[in-house]
Parts: C-alpha cells; structure tokens; sequence
C-alpha cells in the first residue's frame, strides 16, 4: 500500500512538497520520494539484501532520515530506525534484537556500529522502476528501549502501518492542502506514522524540525503556514506558559494541534485552548498498535483528561479485582496490532482471541470516550488502598505555581508505598512557599491516603527522549536512602529531552 501511495501521489503531485526543513530550505517532492525509493531499492539489490530482510537506519539529519526510512520501507525491506545519538552501548542492544543486514547511514564510519556493512546514498545511481519487493515485505522493526534485559522486538509490515496511517489522516481529516509539523524524534512510531505515513497517505506535506524551541516557533508556523502541529504534552505546556500574546492571534492557519506519548493535565489544555484558540486533541497509542488507538474527534465533544474514542482499532477494558471507579487493564486489538512479539517479549502477551494487554488502566465513561488512570506498575499500594498517580497529578496541575508534576511510590515500613510528588515551580514561586501551598490544597481538596507525603521540588523534570517525563528515574529519587527526612529541593536532574532544543526551553 505505502509504494502505491508513492507512486499515486507522484503521478498527481509529482512537484509539490512532500517533506521540508523547518531550519532550512531542504525540501522533498513526491517524486523525489518515488525517485529515492527506487534509488534505495536499487542499492539493496544490488548489496544482497532480501525482501524482508532487517536493515539499519542512523542519520543525523531529519529530512535525510525521513527519505530513507519511506525508501527502504518501499523498496520491501523492514527499517530498523536508530537514535542517531544513541551510545554505542544501546545501539548494540538494539542491534542484537534486530539482527540487521545492513545498516543505512552518513555518518562517519567511526560513528556507526562495527560488524554491518554501511550503505550510503548514491545520487549518480540510476533510478530502477520497480519500487519494492514481494508484496507486504517492507515494514518498520521497533525496539522497545527498556533498561533492563533485551529490548523487545517489534515488527510492524505495510499493511498494519498503512492501515493505522490511514486512520490517522481520515480521523484528523488530512488533505493535500494541509501543512503539518513535526519536532518528534524519527527513530519513534509517533513520528514515523502519525507523522510521515499519515502525511503520504493524504498526499500533505509536512515540516521536520530538529527540536522543538519555544523561542521564534509561532513565527516560524506563520512562515510554514503550519496548518496542524504533532505534540507532545511538554511541548503544549511550554507554549501554554509562553508569555507572547499578539492582537493577532499567533498559529492563524493552526486547526489543530495533537497530544500523544503521555497524559496531558487537563488544567494544561484548558490553558493553552484559552490563551490560543486552537483545539488540543488528546490521543492514545502504542508502538505495539502502530500508534493511534484511540484520539478525540476533531468536532467535539472533546473531553479534557480523556484519550478519547477507538479510532482504528479495538478496546476494551478487563476489570481488575479490587480497582474503584470501574478501572480495568486496557486491551487492544485490530489491523495495526501486532499478534506476537518478534523478538524478547513475554509469552502470552496477546491471548488466542488476538487482545494485546497495554499494560496500561483506564475506564471508559457512559459515551464511550477512555480514561486512563496510569501504568499498572505505576499504581502506588498504601496499605492495601490503591492510589493512581494522575488523579493526584492533575490535582497539583491545577494548583497555582505548578508547571509540571509527577507522583511515584516510595517504600513505607508500616503502609508499604506511599506517594510522592515531583513539583517544578511556575514564575517566582519559592520551593517553600510552593511546598506550603501545596499541602494546603492538598488536605483540603484530597482524601488523605492521595495525599503526598513529601514535595520535591525541582528545577526541572528528567524527561526521556520524547519529551516523557522519566518516572524510572523519579522512582530511583523516591528510593534512595534518606531521601524525605523533610522537604527536598533538587537540581536540574539528568533530562535527556530530546525533543527540546535545549534544557533552558524547558519552563521554568
């Protein structure tokens, strides 16, 4: 399907822009994707690389990157996209999961991994015609970036990604017109489906940034014309804190901008619907569904706090002994769903009736629409009462002087967990008068088993590379010895993001 949607938008909009540079004048038609795929099919074939086969892809630059990674999709083979600043030591796991052929890169050789032949590009190499291999061959071949033990493998064919990608652009009523935006990393499924699948499949175009910067971003959507924008929570609160306010509303041509990856606080939405007038629309996916499960229709009601509606696959919720508000394990299935691991995942992920267990909680209310309530190791047992670390979170989102908030467990002797918060303060709020506030609106507005027994007050949340917050290493804080003697106020801690241009764009 994806090399036919090549080779359709080719023929009918062989010049207009496929992909662009936001940090230059790079740009990408769609029949330089077909000339580019074919070009890769050619080199593939000619260094022995079957259809099906694994290959490798690390490049620095997005608009490089993104070219490639629809080029050997299309040409049959399965990608194996890597972080290109990854270290050696995580590209070696991921890399013995994948197993692959070949690996796709620019890079110098110094920089790549040892033992793989290094493909490059070859621009004084004809063109071939044919596109791909044996059909349904091309794919996507994932690793789950767990730190303990070996990654998962996931494999993720054509028809899975095009049917997900399908459903993106029918759900977010893509068309040629539409100008799309882009700061997620390349090597995650976010970016690889919602992003450059959906935009091919609606024959649109969209703009790859490097990082995303507060700084000059409404400007550079005006140059753009950016007509939607593919988000994450950290970047939607950033803007919903950005003090630049025109007579002339910022992001004119905006429909919409869209959240995944993690929960967003609905005190932030509201916030940033206010202060713009653009619509949030808040999604659910997961690499192991091709993405998009389940996403807020674009024409209400849309439901703060809420993922929204299956769109494109199924859900359902298994109920958990014990659980209130009706919350249950949250499981999937459908086209872009995969039916088993390919490499290192756990026996019986996926029963006989082909549901998949996310590993996630969630209840749905009388409409229909899903409400996740957290991870199931997320959940905080004090005292045999089962708490949800969001509830509590979206409370302290809420409360004045809280830009950013995280809830995890720390041992208790006599309760077993107890929760904790992780606060960054908004503006000049101080650590202590934050930390004063705080517990009062926490015993006057929680029951007092949610409330946090301790504030850790930080200058900044670790965030992992696209843009979650790192609750690994907020539970790694919670249980270090000593650690909530009294109120604590941390440094800046190891964030990683990614997706930010740098850790000063963060709020602070």
């Amino acid at each position: 399907m994806i090399t036919e949607w090549i080779d359709q938008a080719a023929a009918g909009r062989g010049d207009a822009s496929y992909l662009e540079d936001a940090a230059g004048d790079g740009v990408l038609t769609f029949a330089g994707l077909r000339r580019a795929a074919a070009a890769w099919a050619g080199s593939l074939d000619r260094a022995g690389v079957a259809p099906g086969a694994a290959v490798a892809l690390r490049w620095p630059d997005p608009l490089g990157y993104a070219t490639a990674l629809v080029g050997i999709i299309a040409a049959g083979r399965a990608v194996v996209p890597l972080d290109p600043a990854a270290p050696g030591s995580e590209l070696s796991r991921m890399l013995a999961v994948a197993r692959p052929q070949v690996v796709v890169s620019d890079a110098p050789a110094r920089d790549l991994p040892t033992g793989l032949t290094v493909l490059r590009p070859d621009p004084q190499t004809e063109a071939l015609e044919r596109l791909a291999g044996p059909s349904g061959t091309g794919g996507i071949f994932l690793c789950t970036s767990g730190t303990t033990g070996a990654p998962k493998g996931i494999l993720l064919r054509d028809d899975q990604l095009s049917h997900v990608a399908a459903a993106v652009a029918s759900h977010h009523r893509l068309s040629p017109a539409d100008r799309g935006y882009c700061c997620l990393p390349l090597f995650h499924i976010n970016a690889e489906v919602v992003g450059l699948l959906a935009t091919l499949a609606a024959r649109a175009c969209l703009v790859l940034d490097r990082r995303f910067s507060r700084r000059g971003f409404w400007p550079l959507a005006e140059k753009k014309e950016i007509t939607w924008i593919n988000a994450v929570p950290a970047i939607i609160t950033v803007l919903a804190m950005d003090p630049f306010f025109s007579a002339e509303r910022p992001g004119a041509r905006v429909r919409f901008i869209r959240s995944a990856s993690a929960p967003l606080a609905p005190a932030t939405l509201e916030r940033f619907e206010q202060a713009f007038g653009i619509p949030v629309v808040e999604t659910y996916g997961m690499t192991e569904a091709a993405s998009m499960i389940t996403a807020n229709p674009l024409d209400g009601p849309r439901k703060a706090g809420s993922v929204g509606l299956p769109a494109g696959a199924e859900v359902r919720i298994v109920p958990v002994p014990g659980a209130a508000d009706a919350v249950g394990r949250v499981q999937i299935r459908g086209r872009g769903v995969i039916t088993r691991y390919a490499a290192g995942g756990p026996a019986g992920a996926v029963d006989p009736d082909g549901w998949l267990d996310t590993g996630d909680l969630g209840r749905f209310d009388s409409d229909g629409y899903l409400f996740l309530a957290g991870r199931s190791d997320d959940v905080i047992n004090r005292g045999g009462e089962k708490i949800y670390p969001r509830e509590i979170e979206d409370f302290l989102l809420a409360c004045d002087g809280v830009s950013s908030a995280a809830v995890v467990a720390a041992a208790d002797e006599v309760l077993g967990e107890r929760p904790v918060a992780y606060v960054v303060p908004a503006g000049s709020w101080s650590p202590d008068k934050l930390e004063y506030a705080l517990r009062e609106a926490c015993e006057a507005g929680l029951p007092r088993a949610k409330r946090p027994s301790a504030f850790v007050v930080l200058e900044e949340m670790p965030l992992g590379r696209t843009g979650k917050i790192s609750r690994r290493r907020l539970r790694e804080l919670a249980t270090a010895p000593g650690r909530f003697s009294g109120r604590q106020v941390l440094p800046q801690v190891a964030a990683q993001g990614a997706v930010f241009e740098t850790r000063s764009e963060l709020p602070a």
